[in-house]
């Protein structure tokens, strides 16, 4: 029977059939399901022609038997709908953002200006403008549109995401519930946005698992009473429809981790959506990156559940195939915000031919009704030349007043309906009844809290296994951390040697695992974007997955704490009871508790990474400084003696103090005894000097005198304690506050203006009109007409190509847990110049594997059989002369659309071409691109910056630019661009073939037009196995032969690219070996044989490209200078960055200098000078924080494309980013000298002074250097800021300061000490500021004692003035009782304790901090030598 859907809704249905139907409520749902169960056999509503059945999805029916077991048990989730009327929504800002520099920042002046001048205009961008519509319960809507015709904004407000829009007017309604209302069931109005975002190092079966054990509702049907086997079947389900079971035990990855394929990975994001077991579906462009069959099959399976469960699904697609849009009620097109039509997907094309526009039978319905208003792709009748509308507003005139607008505005009153009132009445009381009862009221979640909290514990723990190196890091510079500093305050004596030493220990003890939390910021930023996701699903409340982070955090701090204690106090000798210990212990894990929840703190109060990194280093310092080891309390200044009391640390060293000497007796001995030595042995006649707590004339000081002599005391003990946990349970309470606000970020932002190219834009725009009715605002419509003549010349200025590229028994095998794998299988084929040859297959067949092995782009793997050009192994230059555009879009985030052509264009064309023809050819690239109006805009980060589909568009730009003179490979160039797009891209790689180029390229989802466009098709199945390889055909008749002849003919109304992928792996294969099929086809043998012949014929001719035997286009020189240049404009556009270098200098010094404020002349002074110095070096661990994920994230970009790709060498590249931060470091030196020295009151003759300058700014210049040779080997960020505090630790431990010269241990003494850049720093810094200061001692200060038998002073220290005591200072020599000694004269002898002997020690240190300054840039430069792999070849 053939039955005709519009009987009822087309064009000729009368109003009275639906005012009738809507009036009397009666459901069209029924009424729906009825024409689906045979929608399938329908006439086409356009040919006429009777359709073959089509397949239904084929897991309806577990979809049907799982609803019906529901409604059985009453547990159905209501039907919803959403309704829309006059909806506006205005965002901030028109078009374009300007982007600061870091000088045109300062420019106030101008901003005051420019914010009076937007105030005076108000900048308010229109994204939606009266918009209407309704879906309801069972309906599928198609919201078609250009890139920036505001689908992704409306279907935002049609999921209730209201935030980031300026203004939002109009009413939309869920049910019949208003937004605010719909607010609290978040977790059923779902949306699956564009950009996948996940936790790479997760399995995909871990990622689902986590998604469906969140969403098990209270109450389930009788057979699952047990939740596991619930969720099991769920996860099931999910991996089953989408046909990714077999990834399971498979990382989801992203651009740099290996994961899944990106199909693979977009199935798992639609999968986490359904997950939500949701009412109302919106669904972003979700088939971006999946095959045909897969994009059509998830349109059937969206189908078969809206129609079965009663969902409302919104759904925006570019390149919607017609397979995909017949499956669709109902379509929206929006144009420039604006809604040119709405109505029953019958209608629309109808709608728009009565307009004057043509549509082509083999044309995408979809492509067809965005592409009216756009110059180029529309066709006019010719007797409607005149009158048809031209702009999308003459265009919405028209519907406005059509009889469609009418037919569907009865709709609108849905949400008054008594069934809609009824239906969310049951939608409201089926939440309430899968929600867990001991969740509030209003509640959007399902879970109870505690399964909440064991998920996200059993997370956690899955994401540290998956990340085993860093976590592993952790614990290994936990231990060596733990016996460096162990072997340093080895065996402390329990004398007055040993106070400072052991105070040393165990402050060290606290400050380390501060230090190794420092990392928690770094990571809250990569988890950020995924708890604002899963936030949006109403997975779990933030606070669940604060606490698992904590509760994952104690067995592994236990294991932490526990190793580095027993390592560390047993070696420095504390005190030997077990009390003692495990107080030391207790304290230390509490401490690591507090400050690992303090940090966490810090990523999650800021918005971005540069603020949070600039608050955690200035706390580290302020906490190191205020923790009552550098400055003891009472020597603390007023004005900031209040951090103490704020800092955790603090209470931690009182209370680890008093543990260590309540109830010891410390005697004095060495230079703390005056007089000592030989006939000096009656300790009644000498008294302790520099010993805080001792008493006038004793000889030894009491633990208790000593603790209290620091206001510590042992009462505080345990009250410390407390104050611990309190800051703690402060710490998590404000983590759980902040990271409940966190929002997901809107993507796809205005685009960002550099400052300095603001000229050229506001030049460009007036002279930018077009002879339509209005100035038109479109990016696309001013350049098109220009790219048609443009291109007519382009073939004249490509390099014509005449190399044969062919490959032979291609096989490409990678290690895996569970053995070798094989992703390649014996697959052979060729391009030649002049073609366009396409690689299609289903998700995982191994196309992208495939590109890569032939590109030359494999790092790891066995490749075997052979890859020719001409019939010889590749060319040197083989890289450089093909382009590459990969699927992912990796650029430099700081550089305009076109300095990022004009960079690829000088260094990969060659040399000999001279620059200017270089460039007039990007000016070709440029319009052929249509990157007109983007030419001056920053590239920017998704979300900030170009939009996904203007990426994709630059990445092309990028390789083509490069005048590839052997073959272009694209990966999926169409995915993430809308029907013209894309069809302009691919009438583009068709000129480049008409113009003698080779072109090979992936693609997903081709309409029958892009498939028309190839020459020749290799066709893959799973397993990299080859199931067809050959011409395509005029109208692809060659493959449709091939297919019939094997029993699998192509309808006539089917696209055949849709078919084919079908046939091969969809539903439609009947589970016969295709590749078998192919292998035993006459087709293959004559591949095999034409192959032979054109290898043989090939070598026999001159090669068709010359290798110029080159491996760079460009000389090393041109490469340093573009690339220095290139990474000095990013530097200088970053401002966050930059302003975060020049706060934490100026806030450090600031902070050092009032510290240590007009350092006095005392022996208590002379430390104060040594500590203000030692304060200096802190400032390098938060600016190494900053600098390496940059420096990470510029390694990335180049050694996923740029190193590929040939464009410069690993040198110029380091050269770049060294040269580039010089001169901030310079200014920060100047800062930080400026902000500290005088402060401070160092001394202020200008050689002291300059000196030390000069020392800070090789200070600056090398822990630059060694923060980037970290970085330049490390796997990622987190990686590398594990590795800094083991690096800087040690440096810091054995430069002379923690524990004196004398006191390092042997083992340590005569190599790492000599070999630790830090000791010459130090020592440089301290001669420089201290040799001549004049000593004078405070009255605490002095020895005093009596002599014997009346002698004078003088007589009896003669002996010991002239030995030990030379540089000691007798204050009163003629007197005989009460002699005063103090322990120095100047600076000098103080500095002799420290192994600094001699003035010309300063200037010897400071050369050779000089060539630790080489040392440390060579390193960064071998250590990236190292890290760059060869990339495989063929075997």
């Amino acid at each position: 029977m053939a039955y005709t859907r519009s009987a009822t809704s087309g064009p000729t249905a009368g109003n009275g059939d639906i005012l009738m139907r809507t009036f009397s409520g009666q459901s069209r749902m029924s009424e729906q399901a009825r024409e689906r169960s045979i929608y399938d056999t329908s006439i086409d509503p356009y040919s006429g022609e009777e359709k073959t059945p089509d397949v239904r999805w084929d897991m309806a029916n577990e979809v049907e038997s799982w609803t019906e077991i529901n409604k059985a048990h009453d547990l159905e989730f209501g039907r919803l709908g959403v309704t829309f009327k006059n909806l506006s929504v205005y965002g901030v800002g028109g078009g374009s953002t300007i982007h600061e520099n870091t000088l045109s920042q300062f420019n106030i002046p101008q901003h005051i200006m420019e914010s009076r001048q937007s105030k005076m205009t108000s900048d308010r961008k229109v994204i939606l403008d009266n918009v209407h519509g309704c879906v309801r319960p069972g309906e599928m809507l198609l919201v078609l549109g250009r890139p920036g015709a505001g689908c992704t904004t409306l279907l935002n407000m049609l999921a209730n995401r209201r935030h980031g829009y300026d203004k939002i007017d109009g009413d939309v309604h869920f049910g019949s519930m208003d937004y605010k209302q719909a607010q609290q069931y978040r977790g059923q109005i779902i949306m699956n946005t564009e950009e996948e975002i996940f936790f790479p190092t997760l399995t995909v079966g871990q990622t689902l698992d986590f998604a469906t054990r969140m969403k098990v509702p209270a109450h389930r049907p009788t057979q699952y009473t047990n939740p596991k086997d619930y969720q099991r079947s769920v996860r099931d389900f999910l991996l089953r429809s989408m046909g990714i079971s077999h990834t399971e035990d498979t990382k989801v990855g992203d651009a740099f981790i290996r994961g899944v394929s990106g199909g693979e990975r977009k199935r798992v994001s639609i999968l986490e959506v359904l997950a939500t077991q949701g009412s109302v579906f919106c669904w972003d462009n979700s088939t971006r990156g999946l095959d045909a069959s897969t994009a059509l099959e998830w349109a059937r399976a969206m189908r078969a559940m809206t129609d079965i469960i009663g969902l409302t699904t919104i759904v925006t697609l570019y390149q919607a195939g017609n397979g995909i849009y017949n499956l669709f009620d109902k379509v929206l097109v929006l144009d420039e915000g604006k809604e040119i039509f709405y109505g029953t997907k019958e209608e629309a094309r109808p709608f728009m031919e009565a307009q004057g526009f043509i549509c082509d039978d083999a044309a995408n319905f979809g492509d067809f009704l965005t592409g009216v208003t756009v110059p180029t792709e529309r066709a006019i009748r010719p007797d409607c030349e005149r009158t048809f509308p031209r702009t999308a507003e003459a265009i919405r005139d028209n519907y406005e007043k059509s009889e469609t607008r009418l037919r569907m505005e009865v709709e609108y009153d849905f949400p008054t309906y008594d069934e809609t009132k009824a239906n969310t009445a049951k939608f409201q009381a089926a939440v309430v009844k899968s929600k867990a009862s001991s969740l509030p009221k209003k509640s959007p979640l399902t879970a109870p809290m505690s399964a909440q909290v064991m998920t996200c514990i059993a997370r956690q723990y899955q994401i540290i296994w998956g990340d085993k190196a860093t976590f592993l890091i952790k614990q290994i510079s936990t231990i060596v951390q733990a016996l460096v500093a162990g072997s340093l305050f080895y065996n402390a004596p329990d004398n007055s040697a040993g106070l400072f030493v052991k105070g040393g220990a165990v402050f060290f003890a606290l400050l380390f695992n501060s230090l190794v939390a420092m990392s928690e910021t770094t990571d809250s930023f990569t988890g950020r974007p995924i708890l604002a996701k899963h936030k949006e699903f109403a997975l779990y409340h933030p606070a669940a997955f604060c606490i698992a982070q904590v509760a994952a955090d104690i067995p592994v701090l236990i294991f932490q704490v526990t190793t580095f204690s027993i390592i560390l106090y047993f070696m420095v000798g504390l005190k030997t009871t077990a009390a003692a210990f495990f107080t030391f212990w207790i304290f230390v894990f509490t401490a690591s508790m507090v400050m690992t929840a303090f940090f966490r703190l810090c990523g999650a109060g800021f918005p971005n990474f540069d603020a949070a990194s600039k608050v955690s280093g200035f706390a580290v310092a302020a906490i190191a400084t205020y923790a009552g080891y550098m400055i003891p309390k009472p020597d603390m200044h007023p004005w900031f003696v209040w951090i103490y009391w704020i800092n955790p640390l603090a209470y931690g060293f009182e209370s680890l103090l008093a543990n260590e000497f309540h109830g010891q007796i410390i005697p004095c001995v060495g230079n703390n005894l005056v007089p000592l030595g030989p006939g000096y042995n009656d300790t009644a006649y000498s008294a302790c000097t520099g010993v805080r707590g001792a008493q006038r004339g004793a000889s030894s000081v009491t633990g208790d005198e000593y603790l209290a002599s620091l206001s510590y005391s042992e009462s505080h003990k345990w009250r410390n304690m407390g104050v611990l946990w309190a800051w703690w349970a402060l710490f998590f309470g404000l983590t759980v506050f902040f990271t409940n606000r966190w929002k997901q970020t809107s993507s796809g932002g205005a685009s960002l203006v550099p400052r300095e190219k603001v000229k050229k834009i506001s030049h460009k725009r007036s002279n930018d009109e077009e002879s339509q009715e209005k100035p038109v605002s479109r990016a696309t419509a001013p350049s098109s007409q220009a790219s048609l003549v443009k291109e007519g010349n382009v073939g004249a200025q490509l390099v014509q190509n005449t190399s044969v590229f062919t490959w032979k028994n291609l096989c490409y095998t990678v290690d895996t847990p569970s053995g070798p794998r094989q992703l390649l299988d014996d697959i052979q084929g060729w391009v030649k110049p002049g073609t366009l040859g396409a690689l299609m297959g289903s998700s995982g067949a191994g196309k992208t594997t495939l590109m890569d092995v032939l590109a030359q782009r494999k790092t790891e793997g066995t490749i075997t059989g052979s890859i020719l050009v001409d019939g010889r192994p590749l060319p040197v230059s083989f890289q450089r002369s093909t382009g590459y555009c990969e699927q992912l879009d990796v650029h430099e985030p700081y550089a305009t659309v076109r300095e990022a052509l004009e960079f690829s264009a000088l260094l990969r064309q060659s040399r000999d071409i001279p620059d200017e023809e270089k460039l007039q050819y990007v000016d070709t690239v440029i319009d052929l691109l249509e990157l007109h109006d983007l030419e001056h805009s920053l590239i920017g980060r998704v979300g900030a910056g170009l939009s996904v589909e203007q990426r994709k568009r630059v990445t092309i730009g990028v390789e083509l630019v490069a005048k590839p003179s052997i073959l272009i490979f694209l990966d999926e160039p169409t995915s993430g661009l809308d029907g013209q797009a894309a069809f302009n891209t691919l009438r583009f790689l068709k000129k480049l073939a008409g113009a003698g180029q080779a072109v090979l390229c992936t693609i997903h989802q081709p309409s029958a037009q892009l498939f028309a466009q190839f020459d020749t098709l290799l066709l893959l199945t799973k397993g990299g196995k080859t199931v067809y390889f050959g011409d395509i055909g005029e109208n692809a008749t060659t493959i449709k032969d091939y297919f019939q002849r094997n029993g699998a003919p192509c309808p006539s109304y089917a696209n055949p690219a849709e078919h084919m992928i079908d046939v091969v792996s969809g539903s439609l294969s009947k589970g016969r070996d295709w590749h078998q099929v192919w292998l035993d086809s006459p087709e293959h043998s004559a591949v095999v044989n034409e192959l032979d012949h054109m290898i043989q014929e090939a070598a026999s001719k001159p090669p068709g490209t010359s290798d110029d035997g080159h491996e760079f286009a460009a000389t090393s020189w041109t490469q340093t200078k573009l690339v220095t240049n290139r990474m000095n404009i990013a530097l200088y556009r970053n401002t966050e960055y930059v302003m975060n270098k020049f706060a934490l200098h100026i806030g450090s010094a600031l902070f050092n200098g009032f510290t240590f404020w007009m350092i006095g002349d005392s022996v208590t002074d002379l430390q104060n000078v040594l500590f203000t110095v030692f304060n200096f070096i802190f400032v390098a661990p938060g600016v190494i924080a900053q600098l390496q994920p940059l420096f990470i994230e510029r390694r990335d970009i180049f050694e996923t494309r740029e190193k590929k790709s040939k464009m410069y060498h690993w040198a110029p590249f380091v050269t770049g980013l060294i040269v580039s931060e010089i001169p901030y470091l310079i200014i920060c030196a100047v800062f930080y000298f400026v902000c500290w020295y005088y402060t401070a009151g160092l001394p202020s003759d200008s050689n002291k002074a300059g000196a030390v300058f000069f020392v800070m700014l090789m200070y600056e210049l090398m822990y630059t250097g060694i923060g980037q040779f970290v970085a330049a080997y490390t796997p990622n960020a987190v990686f590398a800021s594990l590795v800094n505090p083991l690096l800087i630790g040690t440096l810091i431990s054995f430069c002379g300061v923690l524990v004196p010269y004398a006191q390092v241990n042997v083992f340590w003494r005569y190599w790492i000490y000599y070999l630790n850049p830090f000791t010459y720093l130090m020592g440089s810094l301290l001669v420089f500021t201290m040799f001549d200061r004049p000593v004078n001692c405070r009255q605490s200060e002095l020895a005093i004692f009596n002599t014997p038998n009346g002698q004078t002073c003088a007589n009896y220290l003669a002996e010991y003035l002239a030995g030990p005591g030379a540089r000691s200072n007798l204050l009163n020599p003629d007197a005989t009782t009460g002699c005063e000694v103090c322990q120095y004269r100047v600076g000098s002898d103080y500095l002799y304790a420290l192994n600094l002997k001699d003035y010309y020690y300063g200037w010897r240190d400071a050369a050779i901090c000089v060539i630790f300054v080489i040392s440390s840039y060579g390193l960064v430069y071998a250590l990236m030598k190292l890290r760059t792999k060869a990339s495989k070849k063929a075997e």
